[in-house]
């Protein structure tokens, strides 16, 4: 999903991996990691543009779709 660490996420769907992407991002940065503060910009910004936030939103759904299951 990008950014500056290799934190991994789980979830059941997409959207709950995104919502656990999103919450570390913010989570970090609160804490005072400058390295993650461009990956929170670059997320919060996505969705000031509505189309490209879409655009984001959906090709990282599909990616989400075609990954393995864990056991």
């Amino acid at each position: 999903m990008g950014g500056p660490c290799t934190t991994k996420f789980q979830g059941n769907t997409a959207d709950e991996v995104i919502k656990a992407q999103d919450k570390h991002l913010k989570d970090v940065v609160a804490e005072g990691d400058k390295a993650h503060e461009a990956a929170l910009k670059d997320m919060q910004a996505r969705w000031k543009n509505p189309i490209k936030g879409m655009g984001w939103y959906l090709k990282t759904k599909k990616a989400f779709g075609t990954l393995p299951e864990d056991k």
